[in-house]
């Protein structure tokens, strides 16, 4: 993943991003760049692809929309943004691994800049919907409403960028980076200011803003719950339980892309003609491109456990409920008390 940095040269008599030299390749950084970042999507591939797999291992395809709760949808649609954009890029830092030079025609590396902006923006827009869910989850009890089949999360997620992409695309915004092809180094600082800098700092604000509000109130109804009950009612556990549970994902978010907020602050205010530190560089590659990891960490943390509390649950009504008829069945998906843990409906 490139950061949105078109300072590495003065731009004075520059066309546009081919002009500007790759970073590495007059210091000798240029493998220990490119190579990590190699490193870095191939493992985001594997964990994205083994996501993706293990949740329709566990649950019926048919039933996608009927019985799987939205937090389980949820890391589906976030493992396949990861898969598609790691392809993507994967692609383009083994062209620029071997070329040492980016990817030509112009239209190819256009495409590779779409693609990218379309996926990270979808994943970021995403997980800010999450975060708002769970802020009026906490402090007003009403859950936000995506759509039938989700539309409105997906159309709000995916459309948007695609639009975005789309305009920047026909006004020749994207082109070659210092690192690979996303917004052109000479003239597509506009469309990188616009689509990434203003709207991902500005989410990554909110969303933390969100969370500290979120972890405050959750702690005074633990302590509040406690205090009048002695222990919490299983409704205000499981209501609790999944504000934690989704605040995963924003704390995913924060630690994939809070380098490119940073570094897209640093161009729009710092030193125009001074070059970022190398160490960025190896920061944003590895940061960036690992979002299929940080997503399959929060399936297992969350999925393993719930399907786990979920078993415990069910055996427990089962041997309560035995004795009074024979005809009880395993709760569906998303039904039963250990999956309801991260429904957001």
């Amino acid at each position: 993943m490139a950061s949105n940095n078109s300072m590495q040269t003065p731009l004075v008599m520059l066309n546009d991003g081919y002009d500007v030299p790759l970073v590495g390749l007059d210091n000798g950084m240029f493998y220990f760049i490119q190579i990590p970042a190699v490193v870095c999507l191939v493992m985001s591939f594997i964990c994205a692809l083994s996501t993706i797999i293990s949740s329709f291992w566990s649950h019926p395809a048919g039933e996608f929309y009927a019985r799987w709760t939205r937090g389980e949808r949820l890391v589906v649609y976030m493992s396949i943004c990861d898969l598609l954009s790691s392809i993507s890029l994967l692609v383009n830092h083994l062209q620029v691994l071997i070329t040492k030079m980016h990817a030509r025609p112009k239209g190819l590396c256009a495409f590779f800049g779409v693609i990218t902006t379309e996926f990270m923006l979808a994943q970021i827009l995403m997980v800010n919907v999450v975060a708002i869910n769970i802020f009026a989850m906490m402090f007003f009890n009403t859950k936000i409403s995506f759509g039938k089949f989700d539309s409105g999360i997906l159309v709000w997620s995916f459309g948007v960028p695609f639009i975005g992409a789309l305009i920047a695309a026909l006004l020749e915004q994207f082109g070659p980076m210092v690192l690979v092809c996303h917004f052109d180094a000479v003239n597509g600082k506009v469309g990188g200011l616009v689509l990434i800098t203003i709207p991902l700092t500005t989410i990554m604000v909110v969303n933390v803003l969100l969370y500290i509000l979120t972890f405050i109130k959750i702690r005074i109804e633990v302590i509040a719950a406690r205090e009048c009950l002695g222990k919490m009612t299983s409704t205000a556990h499981r209501h609790i339980r999944a504000a934690r549970n989704m605040s995963m994902f924003v704390v995913s978010l924060f630690v994939q892309w809070s380098i490119i907020a940073l570094v897209g602050t640093w161009v729009m205010f710092g030193d125009k003609s001074s070059r970022l530190p190398e160490i960025l560089y190896f920061f944003i590659i590895v940061l960036t491109n690992i979002g299929g990891v940080l997503n399959l960490i929060v399936y297992l943390a969350i999925f393993k456990k719930t399907k786990l509390t979920s078993k415990m649950a069910t055996d427990m009504e089962s041997r309560k409920t035995h004795s009074f008829s024979d005809n009880n069945k395993t709760p569906a998906y998303g039904s039963g008390q250990g999956n309801e843990e991260f429904e957001f409906n």
